[in-house]
């Protein structure tokens, strides 16, 4: 299980230039393309260009948090995989009557583990971000719930034991 404060200490190594951030992408890249590509892939018109930027960057914080606690290396995710994920995270979305993005989540909670980072997740998606010139922006209400099943999706497929 991942806990807040690895997620804390990743992201202030992220800040703090303790991790050259676009080496990193592209080390991210190399070793799991499949989560890339679906992370960079189709979303034109889903999402706008800070909102996939942010996308990025917090699934690089779902993945180096999992690498940091990790003891053996990540396996590659393969495409099934990612697929599979975000099949049962859509279904449990739409299982849910809540109108309210927050109880929305509340399913999400009762059937996974790694808690704290949903919790980070959610977070993100509901607070003020800053896009990469330090402006502040807000996730879209129409891009809150794919980015929420898109990074848990990711979530599970990194901590699958």
């Amino acid at each position: 299980m991942i806990t807040e404060a690895t997620i804390d200490k990743v992201l202030e190594k992220f800040e703090n230039q303790g991790v050259d951030y676009e080496q990193f992408v592209r080390d991210f890249a190399k070793h799991q393309p499949t989560i890339f590509s679906y992370l960079i892939g189709d979303n034109e018109g889903v999402f706008s260009q800070d909102e996939e930027d942010f996308l990025l960057y917090l699934a690089l914080a779902i993945y180096k948090s999992v690498e940091d606690v990790s003891e053996d290396d990540l396996p590659i995710i393969e495409e099934e995989d990612i697929t599979e994920a975000e099949e049962a995270n859509w279904s449990l979305m739409e299982s849910s009557k809540a109108t309210d993005f927050h109880k929305r989540l509340d399913i999400f909670y009762e059937t996974s583990p790694e808690e704290d980072l949903m919790a980070f997740v959610e977070d993100a998606l509901t607070g003020e971000a800053e896009n990469e010139e330090g402006e502040a922006f807000s996730i879209t209400p129409e891009g809150r719930e794919p980015m929420f099943v898109a990074l848990k999706t990711v979530i599970d497929v990194l901590t699958r034991g």
